[in-house]
């Protein structure tokens, strides 16, 4: 009776289900873990997602299943996923991200926005070889905003043109947001001399309270008029920042600053993870799409820095190339890179406001760029 229940109890666990596939998930999985706690990589996205990819890949646990029929309960992280798969998730950050961001560094060098845009170059390239291996242009447009950096949106884009695509695409694009540190510095580095690097900037000028609160209302109108497909992020993007910058809903700032942006960040890195299910994952067709994601992100820094490079010439080197990288819309953490690489360079060198610029017109830029994707392709 005791070796029928142990093996009764061995038949029915996870351990009898286990495959190498499921000894690769779990073993990415420590090592986002290690990387978020030991390194301190972007832990706040990269721990909810590692630890998504580890549940999701321990066999009968069911949170990831869909319902069957009306009495068929589903799993917890199916429910708690479907605001990735809606769109609601990415909105929601998005409000979040203009509560907490400030576009005055951005409104005081307008110049900025060419580096936003100089920074989709990435997307393009992803693209133009995604078509190229076959994939179709709705295909290839969800892999290309990879290269935007912003996980919301190519959550948003990818569920409106490559809903199949969505676990693939999400995961890759916020794992390459939270390894920015990791990515970047070496093309940063590589792309320009110690004495561009070194570059001080000048104090940017004080922007003043109406300009601030202008700013969000004008670029709704325009932006919103012009691509009405991206009302959800852009007017999310701006109620959020208008928020801040009105100073009379302090409450509804705060609130969206803190508590509303750390919950669904909570349910979208979690949810995130679990759609990394070996079985799925571990295809020629997702290997692929991580691949292009990366080779998107690495040319969209490339771009950044290029532009830089220009303006710093055209301006007399009085534009530190690096805050190019910053255009690529990881907000902040594409500007704190820019810092660090500017202060190894220059210890008194202080480029995070400078950086700020292009970073949050990176956000822009990836928006209309994904707004262009779904007129051009949905």
């Amino acid at each position: 009776m005791f070796i029928d229940a142990i093996q009764t109890i061995w038949e029915t666990s996870g351990f009898a289900l286990l495959t190498w596939q499921h000894f690769v998930m779990i073993a990415v999985a420590c090592a986002l873990i290690y990387l978020a706690i030991v390194k301190k990589f972007e832990p706040l996205l990269l721990l909810p997602i590692a630890f998504g990819v580890l549940l999701a890949n321990l066999p009968l646990t069911g949170l990831m299943a869909e319902p069957l029929n009306s009495s068929d309960s589903g799993g917890l992280l199916y429910y708690l996923y479907l605001g990735v798969k809606k769109g609601i998730y990415p909105s929601l950050i998005f409000l979040g991200i203009g509560a907490m961001t400030d576009f005055g560094p951005l409104i005081a060098r307008p110049s900025s926005l060419f580096l936003g845009a100089s920074a989709q170059l990435g997307i393009c390239i992803a693209f133009v070889i995604a078509v190229a291996l076959g994939f179709s242009p709705q295909e290839a447009a969800s892999i290309g905003i990879i290269g935007g950096a912003d996980g919301p949106t190519a959550i948003y884009l990818t569920s409106k043109l490559s809903p199949h695509l969505l676990p693939a695409i999400a995961i890759a694009a916020y794992s390459y947001m939270a390894l920015i540190p990791l990515i970047q510095p070496p093309l940063m580095r590589a792309l320009t001399t110690k004495k561009e690097r070194a570059i001080k900037m000048t104090q940017l000028r004080e922007v003043s309270k109406l300009e601030k609160v202008c700013f969000p209302v004008v670029v709704s109108i325009f932006c919103i008029l012009l691509l009405p497909s991206v009302a959800p992020l852009i007017g999310m993007l701006m109620l959020g920042n208008l928020f801040k910058e009105s100073g009379v809903v302090e409450r509804l700032s705060n609130t969206v600053q803190n508590a509303l942006i750390n919950i669904v960040t909570i349910f979208l890195g979690i949810t995130v993870g679990a759609t990394a299910v070996a079985e799925n994952f571990l295809r020629p067709e997702t290997l692929k799409i991580i691949g292009l994601g990366l080779l998107a992100f690495i040319f969209s820094t490339i771009g950044g820095l290029f532009f830089g490079k220009l303006m710093c010439w055209i301006s007399g080197g009085k534009i530190n190339p690096l805050i190019g990288s910053a255009g690529v819309s990881a907000v902040p953490m594409a500007a704190r890179v820019s810092q660090v690489e500017g202060q190894k360079a220059n210890p008194s060198n202080f480029l995070l406001m400078h950086a700020m610029g292009p970073n949050v017109a990176g956000v822009i830029g990836s928006a209309v760029a994904a707004g262009i994707l779904l007129s051009l392709f949905g």
